[in-house]
């Protein structure tokens, strides 16, 4: 990671790496200085490669202070996995099964904190993931202090639905409709439990795919990427204060 930062591990265990990117008109020292939200890429199972770093730098010529932590680090440190290569596809897949999912949420608190103690920051702090990232979105907005999060197709927030009242700042979750990894019957749960939620916006792309806003992605899909990330654009220009 040629721009990152270091995050200390809440637990005592050591320190990992995130990427940081920064808006080209990053503050100053001075009357002139500028300070700019955050916001938090939550990577997918691929660690933070060159999509999440993309993702990163897209978010930082929006204005934002933009920082993807390594979730993968008490793992291995630094992957950075392609799912166009069968073996780094297993590895990544493996990755997932075996994720500390507790001790990822420990790491994302951590990152927060980081993020809100940077002199850049403003003070607010949002996130936005995409499938494991999509999950670890929704649970940041349930068990965290975020002043907004988006969720794309994250993988089983249906088995944590009964976490929904935590919700207490706003949150957009995109589904695709015909998700593989997220069935009807689960895509029904989430929507039943959520789409009356005061502080939850639900946007389902039906006939889309797993990863459908994810450019190098096989089911991806121009137009419904840029209506899904027209709509995290305005949301997070709106919630963060941008």
């Amino acid at each position: 990671m040629v721009q990152s930062i270091d995050v200390v591990a809440t637990d005592g265990s050591g320190c990992f790496k995130a990427y940081i990117a920064m808006p080209k008109a990053a503050p100053i020292t001075g009357p002139t200085a500028r300070t700019f939200p955050v916001v938090l890429a939550i990577q997918e199972v691929f660690g933070v490669n060159a999509n999440m770093r993309g993702v990163c730098d897209a978010l930082a010529d929006e204005g934002y202070i933009a920082i993807s932590p390594d979730l993968f680090w008490r793992t291995e440190s630094g992957l950075d996995l392609s799912d166009k290569i069968p073996a780094e596809l297993e590895r990544a897949l493996q990755l997932f099964r075996s994720f500390d999912f507790e001790k990822g949420m420990e790491d994302l608190e951590a990152t927060i904190s980081a993020a809100r103690a940077l002199p850049e920051c403003s003070g607010k702090v949002g996130a936005v993931g995409y499938c494991l990232g999509g999950l670890l979105a929704y649970k940041v907005s349930t068990d965290l202090n975020i002043d907004a999060a988006v969720s794309y197709y994250g993988v089983g927030i249906d088995q944590k639905l009964n976490d929904a009242s935590g919700i207490t700042s706003p949150m957009m979750l995109h589904m695709a409709g015909d998700d593989q990894f997220v069935n009807k019957d689960q895509q029904q749960a989430i929507t039943e439990k959520l789409s009356a939620h005061a502080h939850v916006t639900l946007h389902t792309y039906v006939g889309q795919e797993h990863a459908f806003a994810r450019s190098d992605s096989t089911h991806w899909n121009i137009e419904a990427a840029e209506i899904a990330n027209g709509r995290t654009n305005r949301f997070f220009k709106t919630m963060l204060e941008i």
